[in-house]
């Protein structure tokens, strides 16, 4: 399912969701686990098999609003773009087991934890494009600007930061101490992508410094042409790497409809294409050349509600009620049958299947249109005709998505869900760009369909998305929240024992799920359609990519 997706890791943003499968050749779709963390399916091999040079052709769903990925106009591309151009401190393998990234980061310490104190040591050879080194004032810039502190600086999410109380120089300016507040559990998702203080110092740089381009990076990669008449952005091998050279000189990002992009795959204009569905994997399983390459990835489609004030879902009991009108495994059967062994909904917000923590804390809003009825009349929505009403306005809900075949067949099945219990749902579709600062953030919708992207640090969700301050709503694009869920948040991203960690962090969850905050529906398969001779690039899982190694066989 490719969806537009809304990333929570160290950036908070939007993409494009996978469905995926894997094969090879012209044999049937194979099929696997939807569990995470097994495994990754990326063609793996030794870099003196690949030649040196050549141009990786990806797309994306719409032209970036910004190159600035904790920017709120960001979104999952923009992420996925600037990951190849800036640094961070950590790395994970398949099974999201981290490391800390020498290239970038020598040492990164927890060295206390009252107060809880981490130092970051930088690698001395580490400079941004232009020559200047890495320091520790970059990171404080971060910090600062993400820290929610000043709302001048329009982030998409504060997790971490806003629990900083400094950031200090160390023994020297490659080294930061920084010292928190309050504790954060997830301390080591902290400075992914970071940014050079430039592009932090005001609310005026981090919201328009990096909108057309990047102005200055420092990854392998820097970006080198951005093209909006031909709507491609490329990417160049970085004159001021200091590690070893990639293998790839160039990466191209162009931005093409979704219902474009296997021909473009089968044309040979691009290079790895994500696919969804079942008629989409077998077509590129069966295109000479080609090869889907499958691991399950951290995605997940969902519906969010709007529940803010005036609105027809205000009343939580009328989510629910909406929720268990849903036939979740329905959907997931129609979407994954083929794809995937045994096909189930996800059934927590907050953990992927798969991934240490997850259980199922869905029964609140288990299928059972007889009791949604029930509960729809009890509140007073009474069946006139087809559709019910309620002081004379009819139960009409408008469901928006992207405008890609998937979404559309999750929202008829919906549709012929909500039919049964009297509901009239309408369905809406849009194209990417746009769809989230033109439609679904200004809160014109009732239903929004899209995809979250995971994460390896998933508490960084709660606070991102389902913490709620009306003032400040960072990612919880249905408005909907408790002060409550709030505290529950807020001590569960303190908890520095993981093991107390999960166990609130699923107590979250339940609540989430009663307030009828969203419905996770199914967790990506993760097809990705891949050139046979592309090495090192496809279905990463939760392994973080290489870089350096991802090119074309000799």
């Amino acid at each position: 399912m490719h969806a537009v997706t809304v990333r929570t890791l160290a950036a908070g943003t939007a993409l494009a969701l996978l469905l995926v499968g894997c094969g090879s050749g012209d044999t049937a779709v194979q099929t696997g686990s939807n569990a995470i963390g097994s495994t990754n399916d990326i063609n793996p091999r030794d870099p003196s098999e690949l030649r040196d040079g050549g141009n990786l052709r990806l797309a994306i769903t719409a032209f970036p609003a910004t190159f600035n990925s904790h920017h709120v106009d960001s979104d999952g591309d923009v992420a996925e773009m600037v990951d190849w151009t800036l640094p961070g401190p950590i790395t994970a393998d398949a099974a999201g087991e981290i490391k800390t990234d020498p290239t970038f980061f020598t040492e990164v310490e927890l060295t206390g934890t009252n107060p809880q104190k981490v130092r970051y040591t930088i690698n001395p050879k580490a400079v941004w494009s232009d020559g200047s080194p890495i320091t520790w004032e970059d990171l404080r810039s971060q910090a600062e600007a993400l820290s929610g502190r000043n709302t001048e600086y329009r982030v998409s999410a504060t997790q971490g930061y806003s629990r900083i109380a400094t950031v200090e120089r160390g023994v020297d300016d490659r080294q930061a101490i920084v010292t928190f507040a309050q504790h954060y559990a997830e301390w080591r998702g902290l400075f992914g992508q970071l940014y050079p203080k430039e592009s932090t110092a005001t609310p005026q740089a981090f919201n328009e410094r990096d909108r057309n381009t990047l102005t200055k990076s420092a990854g392998p990669f820097v970006i080198s042409s951005v093209d909006r008449a031909q709507q491609r952005i490329v990417l160049s091998r970085n004159p001021n790497w200091w590690g070893a050279t990639p293998k790839l000189d160039t990466v191209t990002y162009s931005v093409l409809d979704y219902s474009a992009r296997l021909n473009a795959l089968q044309n040979n204009e691009l290079d790895a294409i994500d696919v969804s569905g079942i008629e989409e994997v077998k077509a590129a399983t069966n295109s000479p050349g080609i090869i889907v390459r499958r691991a399950s990835r951290p995605y997940n489609s969902h519906i969010t509600f709007n529940g803010a004030p005036g609105s027809i879902l205000a009343d939580p009991r009328l989510r629910a009620a909406i929720a268990k009108a849903i036939d979740r495994q329905g959907i997931v059967t129609a979407l994954q049958n083929g794809i995937v062994e045994n096909p189930r909904p996800l059934n927590n917000h907050i953990y992927l299947d798969g991934q240490k923590g997850y259980q199922d804390n869905s029964a609140v809003i288990a299928y059972n249109p007889d009791e949604a009825a029930k509960m729809l009349d009890e509140l007073g929505w009474k069946l006139n005709g087809e559709v019910r009403e309620k002081d004379g306005r009819q139960l009409v809900i408008r469901d928006v998505m992207f405008q890609q075949d998937t979404w559309v067949q999750m929202a008829q099945i919906m549709q012929q869900n909500l039919a049964r219990v009297g509901v009239k749902l309408v369905i809406e579709t849009y194209p990417g760009n746009g769809l989230f600062t033109d439609v679904i953030d200004p809160g014109n919708f009732d239903i929004a369909q899209f995809s979250w992207s995971r994460s390896i640090f998933p508490l960084g969700a709660l606070p991102q998305i389902y913490a709620y301050d009306p003032a400040n709503p960072l990612s919880n694009k249905g408005r909907i929240g408790s002060p409550e869920l709030n505290a529950l948040i807020e001590q569960t991203i303190s908890e520095l024992d993981p093991e107390k960690a999960i166990e609130l962090a699923n107590t979250a969850d339940r609540m989430i799920f009663e307030l009828g905050h969203s419905v996770p529906i199914a967790q990506s398969a993760g097809n990705v359609a891949v050139r046979a001779n592309v090495a090192n690039f496809g279905a990463f899982g939760l392994a973080s990519p290489n870089y350096l190694e991802a090119g074309f066989l000799k």
